[in-house]
């Protein structure tokens, strides 16, 4: 796209935090050019947290935001179906500390949004372009970004489980199949762990109507899996959900090896870190690299 995107209209929702547990209402509104993706605590004061790579807080089992002390939790689903759908500027106003889990998926964010409408502005949007090669190692799990005119996701994961097992999938991401394929997948667990979890002050606020519990060799939920890599594809959900903290969007290939929020939000520090990692390129200079590029290679004469 060109232009910077916004909502067209305001849209509405409620539901409860799903690791507080809290009952939570959150509104999306249209918010101004250059605006970026913005929360704001009605109940406190309007307090406001931008959705940026500086604010992160805590990246354990979800990414959450914090300024002043002032603390907004879960983001990454909504986040990353603003990334998806090309929504740049929106405000988001919450009245409490976690946004709504809803179905433990991207789809309930993707038709508000639908609801809301896109509108474009007049302002250029810029693009974050990876220019060369990073890469983050801890414990087995490993997160690689290249340069790309575009945005592909590679996902590799692993769970000893017999319906998870390994799984990996590629995508190049687009509104229209990251809201098939993508936003669909919901959170998951395994029914063993909870009471651990729960133990740590966790999953306050799960069901079977918010997340896919596994058992030792099944799936609790009525319905079955949405996709058979359901867990695989909710990992990149989560992955487009934390990169959308660098605040532009992501042009590169991203490969994620059996990683999580913490080493996403580490990559995403390592490129804010560095400048020599990226740079900033209009929609018209992008194509105009494309096309000197197809000259250079023969793709056109």
């Amino acid at each position: 796209m060109r232009f910077e995107c916004t909502l067209r209209n305001t849209v509405s929702a409620k539901g409860v935090g799903l690791h507080s547990g809290v009952p939570v209402s959150i509104t999306l509104k249209p918010a101004a050019p250059g605006t970026g993706i913005v929360f704001r605590r009605t109940d406190l004061d309007g307090f406001e947290i931008p959705a940026a790579w500086e604010h992160v807080a805590r990246v354990s089992y979800a990414t959450s935001l914090m300024r002043k002390g002032v603390l907004i939790s879960t983001t990454e689903h909504l986040l990353s179906v603003f990334a998806s759908m090309g929504v740049d500027n929106a405000i988001v106003e919450i009245d409490n500390l976690e946004v709504p889990i809803l179905d433990g998926s991207g789809l309930p964010f993707v038709e508000l949004i639908r609801e809301a409408g896109v509108r474009t502005t007049r302002r250029a949007r810029k693009y974050l372009r990876i220019r060369r090669p990073v890469s983050l190692e801890d414990k087995g799990k490993k997160i690689t970004i290249l340069p790309a005119n575009e945005l592909v996701v590679s996902c590799e994961v692993f769970f000893d489980h017999p319906l998870v097992g390994k799984q990996a999938l590629e995508m190049p991401i687009s509104a229209d199949r990251y809201a098939r394929e993508i936003a669909p997948a919901r959170t998951f667990g395994f029914e063993k762990e909870l009471d651990a979890m729960r133990d740590m002050g966790l999953i306050r606020g799960a069901s079977l109507d918010s997340a896919v519990c596994f058992t030792s060799n099944g799936v609790l939920n009525d319905g079955g899996l949405r996709f058979s890599d359901e867990p695989c594809r909710h990992k990149i959900l989560d992955l487009i959900g934390d990169f959308a903290l660098l605040g532009k969007p992501l042009l590169a290939h991203v490969i994620a090896e059996r990683a999580g929020h913490a080493l996403h939000v580490a990559m995403v520090n390592k490129i804010m870190s560095d400048p020599t990692i990226y740079e900033l390129v209009s929609f018209d200079e992008l194509a105009s690299r494309v096309a000197e590029s197809l000259v250079t290679t023969g793709g056109i004469s």
